[in-house]
């Protein structure tokens, strides 16, 4: 084995030895991890992040919505390259959804940063690695604030005032974990984003690398159902205003959607149902949940709606209550640079590593990155295609071809192969 083979496994070695260390945090009994976005657990990614990235003398900051960034300066004043995702996680989660994005991102800078320490000339553009704040939005909504904020689509001051259910806001959920920061981030020039597909097509393929040509638009709500209270035992059948009923005919409604639109052109859901005030002998007064709609087609999104709001004056009708709904989170079908996915591609093909161009079905960060700078979006495979879920699972071969690909894609975009 030769001197580059040697280093290239230690690494590796170390990569896999710091994931199982990341993923120790908040982890279940069942191998998945818990981490809501401002919570102890979250906080103690944080942490171990952020000393990670001193230890290998990157500058850490904290910005005001709780993104994390470690900068690496070689350049005096130049811009930098971005990388990274999210370590914060939905209720009983995989340990690889968001986390193995932003471990790659700092593995990957380190070994740029080693790689530049024997070249006569440094490359124009310096390095960053970030954690981005509630990427996953289980706790606070809308999902993907941290690089809603970093971006201008989201307010600052609308971001830090939003509560979760317990009327926190996300100001004091910050302040209490000790990252409400006051940092920010310098001036950028590229980002890139390595994530788990989350999905079961390069599986299916056999394909290690997936190439992120766009996104799936999305079209999320924030919806209330109120009826009126009364007692379960006593109040005739047809004289309640059941909440509960009314959010049971939406789920069922939001769900039948899909009979309308072309296969696999449109996904539904329902969630995070709240209900009032959820006594086993009363009749629920209000219930509040959230709907979400996707497709890859802006129009089959459109007829959704259209079907939706019918829907919805049915449901009132018919159950005797009324719906409010309000825009919670939407994002249109964008795609990602061409030139970015050329690259990779090209990059792909030189380091040996078999690939694909696909579209992502979930939101991700570069969602909101690619619309302010030149983007590249990556995707290792996910077997079976389970996410959100404690057994979620890549393999450390496809993890660690990912960490060599961002490395290379970093290096490309810092020193200027993918310019505005």
């Amino acid at each position: 084995m030769g001197i580059d083979s040697e280093q290239a496994a230690v690494d590796d070695e170390a990569f896999l030895a710091d994931f199982a260390a990341l993923s120790a945090i908040g982890a279940t009994e069942s191998g998945g991890v818990e981490r809501q976005a401002a919570t102890d657990a979250d906080r103690a990614t944080k942490v171990w992040l952020g000393d990670w990235l001193r230890q290998r003398g990157f500058e850490v900051r904290v910005d005001a919505i709780g993104n994390l960034f470690g900068l690496l300066e070689w350049t005096p004043g130049a811009p930098y390259i971005l990388m990274g995702s999210h370590l914060d996680s939905q209720p009983c989660a995989g340990r690889f959804d968001g986390a193995y994005g932003v471990l790659a991102a700092a593995h990957a800078a380190v070994r740029l940063r080693d790689r530049i320490a024997g070249s006569p000339e440094p490359p124009p553009f310096n390095v960053a690695v970030v954690n981005w704040f509630n990427e996953e939005g289980s706790r606070f909504q809308p999902s993907m604030m941290g690089s809603g904020v970093f971006t201008g689509k989201l307010d600052l001051a609308e971001a830090l005032s939003t509560p979760d259910s317990d009327g926190v806001s996300v100001q004091q959920a910050l302040e209490e974990i000790g990252f409400a920061g006051t940092g920010q981030m310098p001036e950028i020039a590229g980002y890139a984003e390595i994530h788990v597909e989350q999905g079961r097509e390069l599986e299916a393929e056999g394909v290690t690398i997936g190439l992120v040509e766009s996104n799936w638009a999305a079209h999320k709500y924030r919806v209330v159902v109120r009826g009126e209270q009364a007692h379960t035992g006593s109040t005739a059948m047809e004289e309640r205003r059941d909440a509960l009923l009314g959010a049971a005919r939406l789920v069922v409604a939001a769900r039948e959607l899909i009979d309308h639109a072309p296969p696999r052109r449109l996904h539904t859901s329902v969630g995070q149902l709240t209900v009032t005030p959820n006594s086993p002998v009363v009749v629920a007064r209000e219930v509040k949940l959230h709907l979400d709609l996707r497709s890859p087609d802006q129009e089959v999104l459109e007829e959704a709606d259209r079907r939706l709001r019918a829907e919805f004056a049915r449901i009132e009708r018919e159950a005797q209550v009324e719906i409010e709904v309000a825009k919670a989170h939407f994002w249109e079908i964008e795609p990602y640079q061409p030139a970015g996915v050329s690259m990779a591609e090209a990059i792909a093909g030189e380091l040996g590593l078999s690939r694909r161009r696909m579209l992502t079905l979930a939101g991700h960060d570069s969602t909101n990155m690619k619309d302010i700078v030149p983007t590249v979006m990556l995707f290792v495979p996910s077997a079976q295609g389970i996410a959100h879920n404690e057994f979620e699972y890549t393999s450390d071969a496809d993890l660690l071809a990912g960490v060599t690909m961002l490395t290379e894609v970093a290096s490309r975009m810092c020193r200027g192969d993918l310019k505005n």
